[in-house]
């Protein structure tokens, strides 16, 4: 690999500030339509490029990672979750993964903390009579909700985005439980008044809403599984703005019709961009595109980062962002 000017194939279009300082640093070829990129296309850049930029559109799996013709020696990830890449297929190539952990942590919590609010107050419902032409004025009893203020809630992933979640519901004079696959250090859990929940079933059965900020791995894939959806009480509101995988989602669905559960935000899906006809259907569930860390600073942030991975990885250092094999765990 040349030193100073590794061949740097980027997967979708980024920031335009971003893409102008790669094509500095590095011998670029960026993705301008922002098409994404088939098996084929993937395993053509796998065979011509030093680094490769994906996002969580690619999926880098272990034929790509194991061609013969490939020839990457880091994967420069654009994003935290690193799921759509075989970690451990490139581990064993030799290939250096690193993702995008920090930047994104706010811009998830404030979405986090939006969608919370807005299930209970019924908001989108609200928003789609108004649109509608259906509202016919106020009414003391129309439209009703529930608050925030006083309820329990459980955060599944206790990381960088759970923490920020919970001092935003402190603020919401919420009560913050937890369940992680390490209790966190005593003095974080005095600072977050945060209760440690060992048994993610005994958390479940207990809270008024559930939160889930832990990675997809082959360990959390179908987490919540149907028998744990329905130890949530009846009144429970459950948020996922982390991986649609980490959810059976045709049992959520389910529960939700039966109106099992009182109603969901998700910001993820098993199939994304393909939503499951039936929660289309649903009234008392809301729908975004995966727009947690879609913020302009949260983008830039993103990029920048990538940028610091590669240099780092290209001038001999260990890129500060690297992931191992072992941090698949949960």
């Amino acid at each position: 690999m040349a030193k100073n000017k590794p061949l740097v194939v980027v997967t979708r279009k980024l920031p335009g500030v971003i893409e102008t300082r790669m094509m500095e640093l590095f011998d670029v070829r960026l993705n301008l339509d922002d098409t994404p990129m088939s098996a084929q296309r993937l395993n053509e850049a796998a065979a011509t490029a030093d680094v490769l930029v994906p996002t969580v559109t690619d999926r880098i799996d272990a034929k790509v990672l194991n061609a013969p013709a490939n020839r990457l020696k880091l994967i420069a990830n654009y994003g935290a979750g690193i799921d759509n890449i075989d970690v451990r297929a490139a581990h064993g190539r030799g290939i250096t993964i690193t993702n995008t952990p920090d930047v994104l942590t706010e811009d998830t919590a404030d979405m986090t903390m939006a969608m919370m609010l807005s299930v209970p107050r019924r908001l989108t419902e609200g928003e789609r009579v108004l649109r509608a032409g259906g509202w016919t004025g106020w009414s003391p009893t129309w439209m009703l909700g529930h608050r925030v203020a006083g309820k329990r809630l459980g955060i599944l992933g206790m990381g960088r985005i759970g923490q920020a979640v919970a001092r935003r519901a402190r603020a919401f004079d919420m009560s913050v439980h937890y369940h992680n696959r390490r209790r966190v250090h005593p003095d974080l859990e005095a600072e977050l008044e945060a209760t440690y929940h060992e048994s993610l079933d005994q958390m479940l059965a207990r809270m008024d809403f559930i939160t889930v900020h832990c990675p997809h791995t082959p360990a959390t894939y179908h987490l919540l599984s149907a028998r744990r959806l329905k130890l949530m009480p009846s009144h429970a509101y459950l948020v996922n703005t982390a991986r649609g995988e980490i959810i059976d989602e045709a049992a959520l669905i389910r529960l939700l019709r039966n109106k099992e559960l009182a109603g969901a935000a998700l910001d993820v899906f098993v199939n994304e961009p393909a939503v499951n006809p039936k929660l289309l259907q649903l009234d008392n569930v809301v729908l975004l595109p995966h727009m947690g860390s879609a913020t302009v600073e949260g983008r830039i942030g993103m990029g920048e980062c990538v940028l610091i991975n590669i240099k780092s990885f290209v001038d001999g250092h260990k890129p500060p962002n690297r992931v191992l094999p072992e941090d698949l765990r949960f």
